[in-house]
């Protein structure tokens, strides 16, 4: 056997009949239907191809994006399969980018000449832009679970779909929210510095905020990059320091958000608020729990599920009672294979312009976010948008928009 082929798993194979039943359950919980046609499901499987960073600096976000994919294919199959192909199996086809472009276009190739009928990818920008370009070649769909950079969607591939909004987006409806929470307060903040990684995500962030800020009265009086991995901010921490700015608007992965503000609470910065645009740890349960007061008051505005949508809470537990901590990761991908699914039951067919096709008419409204039904304009959702959480006595609240709100800002942020 291949390295390749031992790398190959589907769903359910290899599932006890405990698993297997508990999955069942919650599909139905979910709403699913259809569990029945599972036990006479006997067609070909149809092969998804998932592409993650699994090792490397950025493994933890890109291992929580797979265990969001494998969710997802176990639910579908319990709940029947591709039903529009007789109850096919979904077969994911795993890939590991390391988190490096040019690994994650070579996989692309890999699961290609494998059969996929369409590729869920890269958890960072700089990967998917890199993974939706090689899949263009052979027209494979490609949707984007995470990868915020507007460049993914701009270059006019017909192959490419983002579910979730762009960093554009994002940073646009932060300043907007920043500005009312702000103005709540009497407009106490009037200064920011930025952090941000230097790749595609953290510069091109960095660069939308620098516009817009100033739009509101909050004058930038510094803008720092940093690479991934940065095992130290001590440096950076005693430049903010100095310069004292009101706000402090950190945009980068995980293990460096955590270090960051680790690093700010030791230093005894005292800012009016910590402000995140696109935080990699601070709309995350792992951070919250294992540094309650290095999170606590830290507001975001980034992915999040809807906490009034039933449909988000019966997947969160789900994911939960598997022993996983549920971050955007797990239910941006989870949602990204659920939505080509959906498209190649749609279309009745893999056929590669056929699954295109269903996706670009997609109005599918399964995913317990503070969207409406998908509507596509060239590959992007233009109904998704981010939301404002903001961490306050141990847990992640939402606190815009108002209607999904389940809390008011604190601002400024208690020290």
């Amino acid at each position: 056997m291949s390295e390749f082929s031992k790398r190959r798993i589907t769903a359910g194979a290899g599932v006890n009949r405990r698993v297997f039943l508990a999955a069942g359950s919650a599909a139905v919980g979910l709403g699913i239907t259809g569990f029945p046609a599972v036990l006479r499901a006997e067609s070909q499987s149809v092969k998804i191809g998932l592409i993650h960073p699994v090792t490397g600096a950025i493994s933890f976000s890109g291992t929580q994006c797979r265990a969001g994919a494998q969710l997802a294919i176990a639910d579908i199959n319990a709940a029947g399969g591709i039903k529009s192909l007789g109850g096919a199996k979904i077969e994911g086809v795993l890939g590991d980018s390391q988190g490096k472009p040019e690994i994650g276009a070579s996989e692309v190739d890999k699961m290609v000449e494998q059969g996929v009928a369409g590729i869920v990818a890269g958890y960072s920008s700089a990967i998917s832009l890199a993974t939706s370009q090689e899949a263009a070649k052979s027209n494979t769909p490609h949707v984007v679970d995470v990868g915020v950079s507007d460049e993914i969607i701009k270059r006019g591939l017909k192959n490419t779909f983002r579910l979730a909004p762009g960093y554009g987006t994002v940073s646009g409806i932060a300043v907007d929210n920043l500005d009312k929470i702000n103005k709540a307060a009497g407009s106490i903040a009037k200064t920011a510095v930025v952090v941000h990684e230097d790749s595609l995500f953290g510069t091109g962030t960095a660069k939308l905020l620098s516009a817009q800020l100033p739009k509101i009265g909050i004058e930038l009086v510094d803008v720092i990059k940093h690479p991934t991995p940065t095992r130290d901010f001590t440096n950076i921490v005693l430049q903010i320091k100095a310069k004292n700015p009101d706000l402090i608007i950190p945009a980068n992965y995980y293990n460096e958000y955590v270090l960051f503000a680790r690093t700010l609470r030791q230093q005894q910065v005292k800012a009016k608020g910590i402000y995140s645009v696109l935080g990699g740890a601070a709309s995350n349960y792992k951070f919250v729990h294992d540094f309650p007061e290095a999170a606590e008051g830290i507001m975001d505005c980034n992915h999040w599920f809807n906490p009034k949508s039933d449909l988000a809470l019966q997947r969160k537990k789900a994911a939960e009672a598997k022993g996983l901590i549920y971050t955007y990761e797990v239910f941006l991908t989870y949602n990204a294979v659920a939505l080509l699914a959906d498209a190649i039951d749609r279309a009745g067919s893999t056929d590669k312009d056929k699954v295109i096709e269903a996706l670009a008419a997609s109005t599918w409204d399964k995913h317990g976010m503070p969207y409406g039904p998908t509507k596509f304009v060239n590959g992007q959702n233009e109904g998704a948008a981010p939301a404002n959480t903001q961490v306050l006595g141990g847990e992640i609240e939402v606190i815009y928009p108002k209607e999904f709100a389940s809390a008011d800002a604190v601002f400024p942020m208690k020290s």
